[in-house]
């Protein structure tokens, strides 16, 4: 017990270690930061949607660098297939005995922090490959099961749907994602400043803060955490409040709400969200701060709010200003 204490203390200094290792490679963007160490401490996948060049990919590798943890990356295309992702069998010759056999040659899935770059720009069903990695942390591939080695994470990065050459992301594999995160433009202040770090000199790196073993620890101890009743309630409240026929206002705008996995990953987003910062039970205002980036990629929009301009996040702050 008094190691899980000692581990929780750690916590909240780590978070800032990580944001200044962070900070020193990647210009800006906190809110993102924030959010991306939000779900990799509560063991999340995360998509990250934003047009090209807005260092989504540079972030992603920083943090693998920062947590120590093996980096994978796959750029998806048009022309990827499933075995690029997962592994594929390979035919060996036996040189001695003349002999030929099978061997499973394991695919860029199996490491601890997958980038998936640019996943919505292959088709259904090459995204489908990472279903049962992410949700199972298992990969099956020639009649056999291959357990992934923890930590294990998905940061994928999107580009938006109305750019040309995208196929749009299933609902089911949206799901899998704990937090949505949009990417936006740098200030004109960040700007200069990321051309003079990346137009002079060579490339930075991330100084390692933690490393893997250490974030399994961290987030054995976040599961262990207390969570607070009434925090679960409103989580469940909010997550309701998405659905047609829930009586709100809102609701109007919304042909298709959230699932109880939403619930969910409220309850566990407010709690790492909490202890990141030192506090042991999460409050509802930890639910409203990542509540946006829970839901956003669950509720699905009607025609009527496509026509009037209507966008999920709007929806999402009129939910939770009419809860209150």
């Amino acid at each position: 017990m008094s190691d899980d204490v000692a581990v929780f203390e750690r916590l909240a200094p780590t978070r800032a270690a990580l944001l200044e290792a962070i900070g020193e490679v990647v210009v800006g963007q906190q809110d993102v930061v924030e959010l991306l160490l939000t779900a990799m401490f509560a063991d999340g996948h995360c998509l990250f949607v934003g047009v090209p060049g807005l260092a989504k990919t540079l972030l992603v590798h920083t943090v693998a660098e920062a947590v120590g943890l093996d980096f994978g990356r796959i750029q998806f295309t048009p022309d990827l297939m499933p075995s690029d992702i997962t592994g594929t069998d390979v035919l060996e010759e036996d040189r001695a005995t003349g002999r030929r056999e099978l061997r499973f040659v394991r695919g860029p899935v199996f490491t601890n922090l997958l980038l998936a770059d640019e996943i919505n720009r292959t088709p259904p069903k090459t995204q489908a490959a990472l279903l049962q990695a992410m949700q199972e942390r298992s990969v099956t591939a020639s009649g056999h099961t291959f357990q992934l080695e923890p930590p294990f994470l998905v940061f994928a990065t999107q580009n938006p749907i109305e750019q040309e050459g995208t196929y749009p992301l299933p609902e089911a594999q949206q799901d899998r994602f704990m937090f949505s995160v949009p990417v936006g433009y740098p200030t004109v202040a960040e700007e200069e400043e990321i051309v003079r770090r990346t137009t002079v000199g060579e490339a930075r790196h991330a100084r390692r803060v933690i490393s893997g073993a250490e974030l399994l620890a961290f987030q054995r101890v976040l599961r262990k955490l207390p969570t607070n009743p009434d925090v679960v309630r409103y989580c469940v409240k909010v997550a309701s409040a998405t659905r047609p026929g829930s009586g709100l206002d809102a609701t109007r705008w919304i042909r298709w709400g959230a699932g109880p996995r939403a619930s969910q990953y409220l309850a566990i987003g407010a709690r790492t969200w909490a202890a990141l910062r030192g506090n042991e039970v999460p409050t509802l205002e930890d639910v409203r701060a990542v509540a946006g980036a829970v839901l956003r990629h669950r509720v699905l929009l009607n025609f009527e709010a496509e026509a009037a301009g209507i966008s999920v996040d709007k929806v999402v702050a009129q939910i939770l200003e009419e809860l209150g």
